[in-house]
């Protein structure tokens, strides 16, 4: 079993591994392949400006990391222009789909960038131009291979001309128009051309060779040589689109969060949240759900106070079903003696009187954890966005205190969890101050915490996220509060999205954690901003214009008849961000804006 996946970067350990043993594989199979040609493979997905190519690496590799193939891809978006460089199995796989899986992978990529088609070398299937039997075999194998997909030579120009009289074995420039009736006309062909040979190999083509080649591209539009190896060269036909591993979303939902239901009147987190986000989520096609998986406690006390975590617990466990306990007694005189009575201890712990505890909140909020986590190993385990839809939500609850219908804190436990590989930035963009994460990582270097919210002088939780809280010892400087004010609309909150942003890219992170809060909307109950559909596609596309993996936690979003459509705009523009691709409908929208 293996899946095929595309690699950005080499800023993840699973995906260094990858290109370590892309490398390797490399080597092996490619004799023709330069030292340079290994080694420059992760700054050519870095640095694509300096190699004039943007380079696209998929691997097909097992869960436990093992590369079994590879595909590497030139794009010139300008041109329509992919050309696959390279395709092989690892050594003792060939045989099983994997070339297969990958080339599809690749044609995929190409229908999606609205390329032109596939362009590709192959060595001959002439016996003369070839050294040995093996070697001619080897080559008519390649190109029967190709042939199944339609690809076939481009006829009738010389491109196979020789750099010397003595040479042979030039290699045929073989296309696939991957599925589509049109071929590229002569002046695309010729530009093409130009493109591979000035910039692929510049140091072996003279510009005298590099004029010859591309003015023999006389056919307009191109023609394909006649198919050899089948009657008829229908080609594989594209089957209904299957979204690739990297580009969509793994969606890890707390299915059990419906338990905590607070029936009194005006207790806004209730359970029709979630089914009303994922009714609109599904409509998108860019989600993978995931099932939760259950993990230990030191994941939560690895941030909350063992007491915060063992009193909820036994409270919740102690409160009658249908009833609940709201803390009314706070400790302001003596906070080192807490009452014996669980019920009269709540206030010891809370910061407000309007998250209450009852049989099922330790369990929701419990499951909730779990889903963050789930989410946050799927990014370690090479996903480029993870989703958990939870509730209740998180970003009140400190290292010793819960509140604001936030128990514990999912968001900074999956921050905590993801530090263990490198640097994490938390962006939160709830309508109110991410209080929770500020406690917990305030004296940290390591993890960057970035809240965007309503002023505290108006805005819960009040005694909280002001300028001048900026962090203490190793963390001076990595908490960032960008307060704002009461009346906001979309444009305005993009100018503080676009600071938020500027400073987490200079932090440098290697996974970015979001908060996502939905009550910045327009007619939230427990807000008073003006955004609306658009204003959430357009975050969402800044924030997955990024560029690094982001794990997506659930927070605050009250207002259900736009809480679906809001979440679903902005996983839109954020996806499609990720992934680099946006239908025309999505353009024009942002033209008219």
């Amino acid at each position: 079993m293996f899946r095929v996946r595309r690699i950005l970067d080499d800023v993840l350990p699973l995906d260094r591994l990858a290109v370590e043993q892309v490398q390797q594989i490399l080597g092996e199979q490619f004799p023709n392949a330069t030292e340079s040609d290994i080694a420059s493979l992760p700054e050519r997905l870095h640095n694509p400006l300096k190699y004039r190519f943007r380079t696209l690496l998929f691997v097909a590799d097992d869960l436990q990391g093992r590369v079994k193939g590879f595909a590497h891809v030139s794009v010139e978006p300008a041109l329509g222009l992919v050309f696959l460089d390279f395709v092989a199995a690892a050594p003792k796989t060939g045989g099983r789909g994997v070339g297969g899986a990958l080339y599809e992978r690749v044609r995929e990529e190409a229908r999606s960038l609205g390329a032109l088609g596939v362009f590709c070398e192959c060595e001959p299937d002439e016996r003369a131009e070839c050294e040995s039997d093996a070697e001619y075999q080897q080559n008519i194998a390649r190109l029967r291979f190709y042939e199944s997909y339609g690809a076939r030579p481009i006829d009738g120009t010389e491109y196979t001309l020789p750099l010397s009289p003595d040479q042979k074995g030039m290699p045929l420039l073989v296309f696939d128009a991957v599925g589509r009736d049109t071929l590229p006309s002569r002046d695309q062909a010729r530009a093409v051309v130009r493109t591979v040979l000035e910039r692929k190999y510049a140091w072996l083509c003279p510009p005298e060779y590099v004029d010859r080649v591309v003015e023999s591209f006389c056919d307009d539009p191109i023609r394909l040589r006649p198919p050899r190896f089948r009657k008829a060269a229908i080609g594989h036909q594209p089957t209904a689109p299957v979204r690739p591993f990297e580009s969509t979303v793994a969606l890890v939902v707390n299915e059990g969060h419906e338990i905590h239901h607070v029936r009194d009147r005006g207790y806004v987190e209730s359970p029709v949240r979630i089914p009303v986000i994922l009714r609109e989520l599904d409509r998108t096609g860019f989600f993978q759900r995931i099932d939760p998986r259950k993990f230990p406690d030191r994941h939560v006390t690895a941030v909350h106070d063992k007491g915060l975590v063992s009193f909820v617990k036994r409270c919740c466990e102690s409160v009658p079903p249908g009833e609940s306990v709201y803390p009314y007694v706070f400790p302001i005189r003596n906070a080192a003696r807490p009452p014996r009575q669980l019920s009269m201890r709540a206030g010891y712990y809370c910061i407000d009187t309007f998250t209450p505890l009852n049989r099922n909140a330790y369990l929701a909020a419990r499951g909730a954890v779990d889903c963050a986590l789930t989410a946050a190993d799927e990014i370690l385990h090479g996903r480029r966005v993870a989703y958990a839809l939870v509730r209740p939500p998180g970003h009140h609850a400190e290292r010793h205190v819960f509140g604001g219908f936030c128990y514990f804190n999912s968001n900074a436990i999956a921050a905590a969890h993801l530090s263990a590989q490198g640097r994490v930035a938390i962006l939160d963009i709830d309508y109110h101050h991410g209080n929770g994460q500020q406690d917990i990582f305030y004296d940290r270097d390591d993890v960057l915490t970035v809240s965007i919210h309503g002023h505290p002088r108006f805005a819960y939780p009040y005694f909280s996220g002001f300028g001048e809280e900026t962090g203490s010892g190793r963390g001076v400087g990595f908490n960032v509060n960008l307060p704002q004010p009461e009346k906001l609309d979309g444009k305005a909150y993009r100018a503080a999205l676009v600071r938020a942003l500027d400073r987490v890219a200079r932090f440098g992170p290697t996974f970015l954690v979001v908060a996502l809060g939905l009550d910045t909307a327009k007619g939230d109950p427990t807000g008073s901003w003006f955004l609306g559909a658009a204003d959430f596609e357009e975050n969402g596309r800044l924030i997955g214009s990024f560029g690094r993996p982001m794990l997506i936690v659930q927070e605050g979003g009250y207002r259900t008849r736009t809480l679906g459509v809001n979440a679903r705009r902005f996983f839109e523009g954020l996806t499609r961000a990720v992934t680099g691709r946006e239908d025309a409908r999505v353009r024009a929208r942002r033209r008219s804006q």
